[in-house]
Protein backbone atom coordinates (compact mmCIF):
# COMPACT_ATOMS: atom_id res chain seq x y z
CA UNK A 1 0.00 0.00 0.00
CA UNK A 2 1.27 3.46 -0.89
CA UNK A 3 -0.22 6.95 -1.03
CA UNK A 4 2.21 8.18 -3.66
CA UNK A 5 5.35 7.22 -5.53
CA UNK A 6 8.26 9.56 -6.15
CA UNK A 7 9.73 8.84 -9.57
CA UNK A 8 12.95 10.80 -9.16
CA UNK A 9 15.32 10.09 -6.29
CA UNK A 10 15.71 12.90 -3.74
CA UNK A 11 19.40 13.68 -3.03
CA UNK A 12 19.23 13.26 0.75
CA UNK A 13 22.92 12.41 1.13
CA UNK A 14 23.92 15.69 -0.53
CA UNK A 15 22.81 17.45 2.67
CA UNK A 16 23.91 14.75 5.11
CA UNK A 17 26.99 16.64 6.34
CA UNK A 18 25.13 19.84 7.20
CA UNK A 19 22.25 18.01 8.88
CA UNK A 20 24.60 15.78 10.87
CA UNK A 21 26.41 18.88 12.12
CA UNK A 22 23.01 20.14 13.31
CA UNK A 23 22.43 16.73 14.91
CA UNK A 24 25.78 16.86 16.68
CA UNK A 25 25.03 20.33 18.07
CA UNK A 26 21.60 19.17 19.28
CA UNK A 27 23.15 16.04 20.80
CA UNK A 28 25.83 18.13 22.55
CA UNK A 29 23.20 20.49 23.99
CA UNK A 30 21.22 17.50 25.30
CA UNK A 31 24.32 16.10 27.01
CA UNK A 32 25.07 19.55 28.46
CA UNK A 33 21.58 19.88 29.97
CA UNK A 34 21.77 16.34 31.34
CA UNK A 35 25.12 17.11 32.98
CA UNK A 36 24.16 20.53 34.38
CA UNK A 37 20.46 20.23 35.20
CA UNK A 38 19.97 16.49 35.49
CA UNK A 39 16.69 14.60 35.29
CA UNK A 40 13.71 15.36 37.48
CA UNK A 41 13.23 11.81 38.73
CA UNK A 42 9.81 10.69 39.90
CA UNK A 43 8.99 9.04 43.20
CA UNK A 44 9.56 5.58 41.67
CA UNK A 45 13.27 6.35 41.47
CA UNK A 46 13.84 8.69 44.41
CA UNK A 47 11.47 7.14 46.94
CA UNK A 48 8.80 8.99 48.93
CA UNK A 49 5.09 9.06 49.73
CA UNK A 50 2.33 9.33 47.15
CA UNK A 51 -1.14 10.60 48.13
CA UNK A 52 -4.35 10.76 46.12
CA UNK A 53 -6.87 13.18 47.60
CA UNK A 54 -10.42 13.61 46.33
CA UNK A 55 -12.19 16.94 46.94
CA UNK A 56 -15.94 17.46 46.98
CA UNK A 57 -15.43 20.46 44.70
CA UNK A 58 -12.88 21.63 42.15
CA UNK A 59 -9.54 21.66 43.96
CA UNK A 60 -7.63 24.91 44.40
CA UNK A 61 -4.13 23.71 43.50
CA UNK A 62 -2.47 26.90 44.77
CA UNK A 63 -4.12 26.65 48.19
CA UNK A 64 -3.40 22.91 48.38
CA UNK A 65 0.28 23.44 47.56
CA UNK A 66 0.55 26.29 50.09
CA UNK A 67 -0.94 24.10 52.85
CA UNK A 68 1.57 21.31 52.15
CA UNK A 69 4.55 23.66 51.87
CA UNK A 70 3.80 25.08 55.34
CA UNK A 71 4.84 21.69 56.74
CA UNK A 72 8.39 22.30 55.44
CA UNK A 73 8.80 18.75 54.15
CA UNK A 74 11.14 19.66 51.31
CA UNK A 75 10.35 19.59 47.61
CA UNK A 76 6.74 18.47 47.14
CA UNK A 77 4.70 18.02 43.97
CA UNK A 78 0.99 18.86 43.74
CA UNK A 79 -1.02 18.37 40.56
CA UNK A 80 -4.50 17.49 39.32
CA UNK A 81 -5.01 13.83 38.61
CA UNK A 82 -7.82 12.64 36.37
CA UNK A 83 -10.46 15.30 37.17
CA UNK A 84 -10.35 18.80 38.62
CA UNK A 85 -11.43 17.36 41.99
CA UNK A 86 -8.65 14.77 42.25
CA UNK A 87 -5.20 15.84 43.41
CA UNK A 88 -1.96 13.86 43.36
CA UNK A 89 0.65 14.79 45.98
CA UNK A 90 4.22 13.50 46.12
CA UNK A 91 6.17 13.93 49.34
CA UNK A 92 9.93 13.29 49.58
CA UNK A 93 11.53 10.73 51.89
CA UNK A 94 12.07 12.18 55.36
CA UNK A 95 15.64 11.83 56.58
CA UNK A 96 16.45 10.10 59.85
CA UNK A 97 16.31 6.64 61.33
CA UNK A 98 13.37 4.42 62.09
CA UNK A 99 10.89 2.57 59.98
CA UNK A 100 10.74 4.43 56.67
CA UNK A 101 7.34 3.01 55.71
CA UNK A 102 5.83 4.01 59.06
CA UNK A 103 7.30 7.48 58.73
CA UNK A 104 5.85 7.71 55.23
CA UNK A 105 2.40 6.84 56.59
CA UNK A 106 2.72 9.40 59.38
CA UNK A 107 3.77 11.96 56.78
CA UNK A 108 0.63 11.28 54.75
CA UNK A 109 -1.58 11.70 57.83
CA UNK A 110 0.18 14.96 58.70
CA UNK A 111 -0.22 16.30 55.18
CA UNK A 112 -3.90 15.28 55.08
CA UNK A 113 -4.52 17.11 58.36
CA UNK A 114 -2.97 20.28 56.89
CA UNK A 115 -5.20 20.02 53.83
CA UNK A 116 -8.24 19.50 56.04
CA UNK A 117 -7.41 22.62 58.07
CA UNK A 118 -7.06 24.62 54.84
CA UNK A 119 -10.65 23.58 53.98
CA UNK A 120 -11.93 24.65 57.46
CA UNK A 121 -12.49 21.04 58.44
CA UNK A 122 -11.60 18.92 61.47
CA UNK A 123 -9.22 16.03 60.90
CA UNK A 124 -9.97 12.72 62.57
CA UNK A 125 -10.22 8.99 62.00
CA UNK A 126 -13.15 7.17 60.47
CA UNK A 127 -13.87 3.49 61.06
CA UNK A 128 -15.70 1.40 58.49
CA UNK A 129 -16.18 -2.23 57.46
CA UNK A 130 -15.11 -3.50 54.06
CA UNK A 131 -17.34 -5.80 51.97
CA UNK A 132 -15.06 -8.63 53.12
CA UNK A 133 -15.91 -7.88 56.76
CA UNK A 134 -12.57 -6.26 57.70
CA UNK A 135 -12.45 -3.33 60.10
CA UNK A 136 -10.49 -0.47 58.54
CA UNK A 137 -9.68 3.01 59.78
CA UNK A 138 -8.69 5.94 57.58
CA UNK A 139 -8.05 9.64 58.09
CA UNK A 140 -11.18 11.73 57.69
CA UNK A 141 -12.00 15.43 57.37
CA UNK A 142 -15.37 16.70 58.58
CA UNK A 143 -16.90 20.16 58.63
CA UNK A 144 -19.31 21.33 61.39
CA UNK A 145 -22.26 20.62 59.07
CA UNK A 146 -21.12 16.99 58.73
CA UNK A 147 -19.90 17.22 55.12
CA UNK A 148 -16.53 15.89 53.97
CA UNK A 149 -14.67 18.49 51.90
CA UNK A 150 -11.95 15.98 50.98
CA UNK A 151 -11.10 12.29 51.26
CA UNK A 152 -7.80 10.44 51.32
CA UNK A 153 -8.32 7.94 48.51
CA UNK A 154 -4.91 6.25 48.43
CA UNK A 155 -1.44 6.40 49.93
CA UNK A 156 1.63 4.65 48.63
CA UNK A 157 5.16 4.58 49.97
CA UNK A 158 8.30 3.80 47.94
CA UNK A 159 11.48 3.33 49.94
CA UNK A 160 14.75 4.86 48.73
CA UNK A 161 16.33 1.42 48.32
CA UNK A 162 13.45 0.33 46.06
CA UNK A 163 13.83 3.53 44.03
CA UNK A 164 17.56 2.95 43.60
CA UNK A 165 16.91 -0.63 42.49
CA UNK A 166 14.36 0.54 39.91
CA UNK A 167 16.83 3.12 38.56
CA UNK A 168 19.54 0.46 38.29
CA UNK A 169 17.22 -2.02 36.59
CA UNK A 170 16.02 0.66 34.19
CA UNK A 171 19.57 1.52 33.15
CA UNK A 172 20.31 -2.19 32.72
CA UNK A 173 17.22 -2.65 30.53
CA UNK A 174 18.34 0.26 28.35
CA UNK A 175 21.88 -1.16 28.00
CA UNK A 176 20.64 -4.66 27.13
CA UNK A 177 18.26 -3.23 24.51
CA UNK A 178 21.07 -1.24 22.87
CA UNK A 179 23.38 -4.30 22.86
CA UNK A 180 20.64 -6.49 21.38
CA UNK A 181 20.02 -3.99 18.57
CA UNK A 182 23.73 -3.89 17.72
CA UNK A 183 23.98 -7.69 17.56
CA UNK A 184 20.80 -7.94 15.46
CA UNK A 185 21.96 -5.36 12.89
CA UNK A 186 25.45 -6.88 12.70
CA UNK A 187 24.05 -10.35 11.95
CA UNK A 188 21.30 -9.25 9.59
CA UNK A 189 23.32 -6.72 7.63
CA UNK A 190 26.92 -5.72 8.31
CA UNK A 191 28.92 -4.16 11.15
CA UNK A 192 28.87 -0.74 9.46
CA UNK A 193 25.09 -0.73 9.60
CA UNK A 194 25.27 -1.91 13.21
CA UNK A 195 27.43 1.07 14.19
CA UNK A 196 25.28 3.50 12.17
CA UNK A 197 22.05 2.13 13.62
CA UNK A 198 23.14 2.25 17.24
CA UNK A 199 24.53 5.79 16.91
CA UNK A 200 21.19 6.90 15.47
CA UNK A 201 19.30 5.14 18.28
CA UNK A 202 21.45 6.68 21.01
CA UNK A 203 21.01 10.02 19.28
CA UNK A 204 17.23 9.70 19.76
CA UNK A 205 17.49 8.56 23.39
CA UNK A 206 19.89 11.31 24.46
CA UNK A 207 17.81 14.01 22.78
CA UNK A 208 14.65 12.79 24.58
CA UNK A 209 16.55 12.86 27.87
CA UNK A 210 17.86 16.33 26.98
CA UNK A 211 14.31 17.64 26.54
CA UNK A 212 13.31 16.22 29.92
CA UNK A 213 16.40 17.71 31.57
CA UNK A 214 15.97 21.16 29.99
CA UNK A 215 12.24 21.52 30.81
CA UNK A 216 12.57 19.56 34.08
CA UNK A 217 9.68 17.31 33.12
CA UNK A 218 9.13 14.39 35.46
CA UNK A 219 11.07 11.28 34.45
CA UNK A 220 9.07 8.24 35.55
CA UNK A 221 8.89 4.54 34.77
CA UNK A 222 6.32 5.35 32.07
CA UNK A 223 8.83 7.65 30.36
CA UNK A 224 11.50 4.94 30.58
CA UNK A 225 9.04 2.54 28.91
CA UNK A 226 8.48 5.14 26.17
CA UNK A 227 12.24 5.41 25.56
CA UNK A 228 12.55 1.63 25.24
CA UNK A 229 9.64 1.71 22.78
CA UNK A 230 11.34 4.48 20.78
CA UNK A 231 14.49 2.36 20.54
CA UNK A 232 12.57 -0.46 18.91
CA UNK A 233 10.53 1.91 16.77
CA UNK A 234 13.57 3.79 15.49
CA UNK A 235 15.56 0.66 14.69
CA UNK A 236 12.58 -0.64 12.69
CA UNK A 237 12.77 2.42 10.42
CA UNK A 238 16.55 1.97 10.07
CA UNK A 239 16.13 -1.72 9.19
CA UNK A 240 13.60 -0.89 6.44
CA UNK A 241 16.05 1.59 4.89
CA UNK A 242 19.04 -0.75 5.30
CA UNK A 243 17.08 -3.60 3.71
CA UNK A 244 16.19 -1.39 0.77
CA UNK A 245 19.86 -0.35 0.46
CA UNK A 246 20.86 -4.02 0.19
CA UNK A 247 18.12 -4.69 -2.36
CA UNK A 248 19.14 -1.67 -4.44
CA UNK A 249 22.79 -2.73 -4.46
CA UNK A 250 21.64 -6.05 -5.95
CA UNK A 251 19.34 -4.53 -8.54
CA UNK A 252 21.25 -1.44 -9.67
CA UNK A 253 24.90 -2.22 -10.10
CA UNK A 254 25.81 1.07 -11.78
CA UNK A 255 24.83 3.31 -8.87
CA UNK A 256 27.41 4.41 -6.31
CA UNK A 257 26.84 4.23 -2.54
CA UNK A 258 25.23 7.63 -1.96
CA UNK A 259 22.95 7.18 -5.01
CA UNK A 260 21.87 3.79 -3.70
CA UNK A 261 21.08 5.28 -0.29
CA UNK A 262 19.16 8.16 -1.88
CA UNK A 263 17.10 5.69 -3.89
CA UNK A 264 16.47 3.48 -0.86
CA UNK A 265 15.20 6.39 1.25
CA UNK A 266 13.11 7.87 -1.58
CA UNK A 267 11.42 4.53 -2.31
CA UNK A 268 10.37 4.11 1.33
CA UNK A 269 8.96 7.62 1.86
CA UNK A 270 5.36 6.55 1.23
CA UNK A 271 5.71 3.74 3.78
CA UNK A 272 7.27 6.18 6.26
CA UNK A 273 4.40 8.66 5.88
CA UNK A 274 1.77 5.95 6.42
CA UNK A 275 3.49 4.27 9.37
CA UNK A 276 4.73 7.29 11.25
CA UNK A 277 1.69 9.41 10.45
CA UNK A 278 -0.77 6.88 11.87
CA UNK A 279 1.44 6.23 14.92
CA UNK A 280 1.85 9.93 15.58
CA UNK A 281 -1.90 10.50 15.44
CA UNK A 282 -2.41 7.81 18.08
CA UNK A 283 0.33 9.27 20.30
CA UNK A 284 -1.07 12.79 19.95
CA UNK A 285 -4.49 11.52 20.99
CA UNK A 286 -2.88 10.13 24.17
CA UNK A 287 -1.13 13.45 24.70
CA UNK A 288 -4.35 15.47 24.37
CA UNK A 289 -6.89 13.13 25.96
CA UNK A 290 -4.80 10.79 28.11
CA UNK A 291 -4.62 13.07 31.14
CA UNK A 292 -1.68 13.48 33.54
CA UNK A 293 -1.01 9.74 33.77
CA UNK A 294 -0.09 9.42 30.08
CA UNK A 295 1.10 12.99 29.46
CA UNK A 296 4.88 12.59 29.71
CA UNK A 297 4.71 9.08 28.25
CA UNK A 298 3.10 10.59 25.14
CA UNK A 299 5.54 13.53 25.14
CA UNK A 300 8.53 11.15 25.10
CA UNK A 301 6.99 9.09 22.29
CA UNK A 302 6.21 12.22 20.26
CA UNK A 303 9.79 13.48 20.49
CA UNK A 304 11.15 10.00 19.82
CA UNK A 305 9.04 9.40 16.73
CA UNK A 306 9.91 12.76 15.17
CA UNK A 307 13.64 12.41 15.81
CA UNK A 308 13.50 8.71 14.93
CA UNK A 309 12.46 9.54 11.36
CA UNK A 310 15.17 12.18 11.10
CA UNK A 311 17.94 10.01 12.57
CA UNK A 312 17.09 6.96 10.42
CA UNK A 313 17.38 9.02 7.24
CA UNK A 314 20.23 11.40 7.94
CA UNK A 315 22.16 10.01 10.91
CA UNK A 316 22.06 6.25 10.32
CA UNK A 317 22.20 6.38 6.52
CA UNK A 318 24.82 9.16 6.55
CA UNK A 319 27.13 7.32 8.96
CA UNK A 320 26.79 4.10 6.93
CA UNK A 321 27.82 6.04 3.81
CA UNK A 322 30.82 7.63 5.57
CA UNK A 323 31.91 4.26 6.93
CA UNK A 324 32.24 3.16 3.33
CA UNK A 325 29.41 0.69 2.91
CA UNK A 326 29.64 -0.90 -0.54
CA UNK A 327 28.00 -3.53 -2.67
CA UNK A 328 30.47 -6.24 -1.71
CA UNK A 329 29.53 -5.82 1.98
CA UNK A 330 25.92 -6.80 1.37
CA UNK A 331 25.77 -8.94 -1.77
CA UNK A 332 27.40 -12.35 -1.70
CA UNK A 333 29.45 -13.48 -4.66
CA UNK A 334 27.40 -15.50 -7.11
CA UNK A 335 24.10 -13.91 -6.14
CA UNK A 336 21.66 -13.57 -9.00
CA UNK A 337 21.86 -10.15 -10.58
CA UNK A 338 18.91 -8.17 -11.85
CA UNK A 339 18.62 -5.96 -14.83
CA UNK A 340 19.02 -2.33 -13.68
CA UNK A 341 16.19 -1.48 -16.07
CA UNK A 342 13.85 -3.82 -14.22
CA UNK A 343 10.60 -1.87 -13.72
CA UNK A 344 10.09 -3.62 -10.36
CA UNK A 345 13.39 -2.33 -8.99
CA UNK A 346 12.80 -0.27 -5.89
CA UNK A 347 9.33 -1.58 -5.04
CA UNK A 348 8.10 0.08 -1.88
CA UNK A 349 8.29 -2.06 1.29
Amino acid sequence: MEFFRIRRDIPFMRHALVLNIVSFITFALAVFFLATRGLHLSIEFTGGTLMEVGFSHAADIGRTRAAIEKLDLGEVQVQNFGTSRDVLIRLPVRAGGGDAAKKGGDLAVQAFAALCAAEQGQAGTKQYTTPQGEQVSRPSCTKPDGSEPLRLQRTEFVGPSVGAELARDGALALAVTVLGIMVYLAFRFEWKFSVAGIVANLHDVVIILGFFAFFQWEFSLAVLAAILAVLGYSVNESVVIFDRVRETFRRMRKLNAHEVIDHAITSTISRTVITHGSTQMMVLSMLVFGGPTLHYFAVALTIGILFGIYSSIFVAAGIAMWLGVKREDLVKAGAREHDPADPNAGAVV
